[in-house]
């Protein structure tokens, strides 16, 4: 497979805000990917779904749909299959607990309040 041809990252602060479904990779240890133009010339992850080179765009009676499989029709980390529930569930597994804030790191100071 030839180099993917990256392109301008379109996350801010490790996430994509221009979806509102989309996931949150903050704190999550993965970076985020910017979009990237694959070896056939379709720009791959730039939340636009059309690209003029695309087999989508040109797709006939004759189209064989295995000329979009494979690794260069997938982006890493702006795909839809982060919405599903398996994946956002592993990207939350990834987060510091949510009462970090609150907590004392050597002191429990709701002890005996409860």
């Amino acid at each position: 497979m030839a180099k993917k041809k990256q392109l301008k990252n379109l996350s801010i602060d490790e996430t994509l805000p221009h979806q509102i479904s989309a996931p949150d990779f903050k704190d999550t240890g993965i970076k985020m990917d910017p979009p990237f133009i694959n070896e056939h010339g379709v720009v791959i992850g730039d939340s636009h779904y059309s690209s003029p080179n695309s087999p989508l765009e040109q797709w006939t009676d004759d189209t064989d749909p295995a000329i979009m499989s494979g690794d260069e029709w997938v982006h890493p980390t702006n795909d839809i299959g982060w919405n599903t529930t398996e994946n956002r569930e592993l990207l939350e597994s990834k987060k510091p607990p949510k009462a970090y804030p609150f907590m004392h790191p050597t002191k429990d100071v709701s002890h005996g309040k409860d």
